[in-house]
């Protein structure tokens, strides 16, 4: 049985068969570090710190169609890695497709899209997209912390 270092129950993710363990790879159960065992390994106190910091920080965007952020989870970066066009025409991905952040959907209101909310600790995303991730456009990308 595989161990967690922030308490998730392993054998109830969908991710088990594919993951190789965050204890046993110390926070890399991908390949790629976990941003989430990252800071269990600083302390307990030190999860909630950084979600509470970085839900702060998505809250003062200002985003006036953005729902309220109140949580932020465990994502690995292939679920949410969208494409995006640049002005320039070039399709990018900005997150690592094995390493965990933590984000959130959020509806945008009066609207059939969403936002999806991503962090790790140096950057942060604010993307509008429609159902299945189609269309998404960068709303805010840069450094935070």
């Amino acid at each position: 049985m595989k161990k967690s270092i922030c308490g998730v129950d392993c054998g109830r993710c969908e991710l088990c068969g594919s993951c190789n363990g965050c204890a046993e790879t110390d926070g890399q159960p991908f390949g790629a570090e976990c941003v989430v065992a990252a800071c269990c390994k600083k302390g307990e106190a030190e999860l909630d710190a950084f979600r509470e910091k970085l839900i702060v920080a998505f809250r003062s965007l200002g985003i006036e169609e953005m729902q309220q952020v109140s949580e932020l989870y465990a994502l690995k970066g292939s679920f949410i890695n969208l494409e995006y066009s640049l002005p320039s025409g070039q399709k990018v991905k900005f997150w690592d497709d094995n390493k965990i952040y933590l984000g959130s959907q959020l509806h945008k209101k009066g609207s059939d899209r969403c936002y999806g909310i991503a962090a790790d600790e140096t950057y942060l995303l604010v993307s509008e997209y429609g159902d299945g991730g189609t269309d998404a456009e960068i709303v805010v990308w840069g450094r935070w912390n």
